[in-house]
């Protein structure tokens, strides 16, 4: 009896945060496809007298959203790409050899991740002034790709550290060199955990705004964040365009998952076995 109230127990609540989790996702995706004078109608309808696609039409006909998805697209897949690249060579040396400084790098990178970004916003902009690289897509890449090393370099070290030193051993004896091991041999295995940092970086760098905003004021350049952001108005908030926007924001991201689940899967088990 105790069992099965237990197990009742835990569905209901399971049931309950489910709902809760869903609800807004869903709510966005009604409102993006309800006519503007139906998102304050009142009572509050949870499903529409009429679906309409004004609102996705809206949103590409008054701004450019086709060049707000690419530039996004295209610098969040880049950082994160260099982002891999960076911190896959950081962790494997991080992971195999002990050498003068080691603690106090790790110690670094630890730290990094308990500041908050925006206390360096000022210093950046002056340095990306005197850099000439304000209104520049490269500006975001950079900055993307140096606040993501620290939390991937980590992430990749306890994949590293998981996987015996015995393998690129033996492919050493048969002849690699430890360059041809690590890419014929360890970087196959972490495929999973390589996945799943990709995925967090990317994920990072599509959603960050401040920086963006920041950096970039040039309509052309402007990222999905910073052009989402522009539809809060000074005395109103367009909620059937910016929800249509963040349901198309959302796609990719979730384009993404789907064709990697596997791995992060794979990678999340890893991650939780004890090496």
């Amino acid at each position: 009896m105790k069992q099965r109230f237990g197990s009742a127990f835990k569905i209901g609540f399971l049931a309950v945060y489910l709902v809760v989790m869903i609800f807004p996702l869903y709510w966005i995706v009604i409102t993006s496809f309800k006519p503007q004078k139906d998102i304050f109608s009142f009572p509050l309808r949870y499903w529409p007298e009429r679906f309409t696609f004004d609102n996705y039409e809206k949103i590409f006909k008054i701004s450019k959203f086709h060049i707000y998805i690419g530039n996004s697209l295209a610098v969040a897949i880049l950082a994160a790409l260099v982002v891999i690249v960076i911190a896959v060579l950081s962790a494997y040396v991080l992971a195999r050899f002990k050498f003068r400084g080691h603690g106090q790098i790790m110690l670094a990178f630890f730290a990094t991740q308990m500041l908050p970004g925006f206390i360096a916003l000022a210093p950046l902009y002056l340095l990306m002034s005197q850099m000439d690289l304000l209104n520049n897509r490269f500006s975001l890449v950079l900055m993307y790709t140096v606040g993501l090393i620290p939390f991937s370099t980590i992430m990749l070290r306890g994949f590293f550290q998981r996987i015996p030193s015995s393998l690129e051993e033996a492919a050493m004896i048969d002849g690699c060199s430890r360059w041809s091991a690590l890419l014929r041999v360890i970087i196959p295995v972490m495929l999973p955990g390589i996945a799943s940092t990709f995925i967090f970086a990317f994920v990072q760098n599509w959603n960050e705004l401040f920086l963006a905003a920041m950096f970039i004021d040039d309509d052309k350049l402007k990222t999905l964040p910073v052009a989402m952001n522009s539809f809060i108005l000074k005395f109103d908030v367009d909620w059937g365009s910016m929800s249509a926007g963040v349901v198309l924001s959302i796609i990719p991201t979730v384009i993404i998952f789907a064709f990697a689940q596997r791995f992060i899967v794979e990678g999340l088990t890893q991650g939780a076995e004890k090496g």
